[in-house]
């Protein structure tokens, strides 16, 4: 099981999810900013094809890689096999919800490019957290396997 392909898959998730997590982590910064500018300013365009090159062009690629490559590797391990436990069911768990907040993400950008303010800039930047707070909790899943 631990050959050089198992090995290959697992450094390809590993990759794509931390592509993914870094737009997760830098796409909310990007809407506070947003959020402070005047509607039709140059920084609002400039922001916009910021976010919009963000999300079309490293955001929502890695998470495609990382479903890919995650659900590849839990089946190569028969991780879903009851006798392993239920961390990874857990894991998905938070990962459908890291797949909710991608979607507000996407939601919010383009009503940023419609010029429309969808939320505060208060927000914002409690919106930015949530990302962090679910990454951490897959993390300790992933290597602790509490259950």
């Amino acid at each position: 099981m631990w050959d050089e392909p198992f090995l290959w898959l697992k450094a390809l998730h590993i990759i794509a999810v931390i592509s993914w997590m870094a737009g997760m982590f830098y796409m909310p910064r990007l809407f506070v900013y947003h959020s402070q500018v005047a509607v039709g300013s140059e920084a609002s365009e400039l922001f916009k094809t910021m976010e919009r090159k963000l999300m079309r062009l490293i955001i929502n690629p890695a998470m495609i890689a990382t479903w890919v490559f995650g659900l590849w590797l839990a089946v190569t391990i028969n991780a879903f096999d009851p006798e392993n436990g239920g961390w990874l069911h857990a894991k998905l768990g938070l990962v459908l919800l890291m797949q909710v907040a991608h979607a507000m993400m996407s939601r919010y950008r383009k009503a940023f490019f419609r010029d429309e303010r969808p939320k505060s800039e208060r927000y914002f930047r409690i919106f930015n957290e949530i990302p962090t707070v679910l990454m951490v909790g897959i993390v300790l899943l992933v290597v602790f396997k509490p259950f």
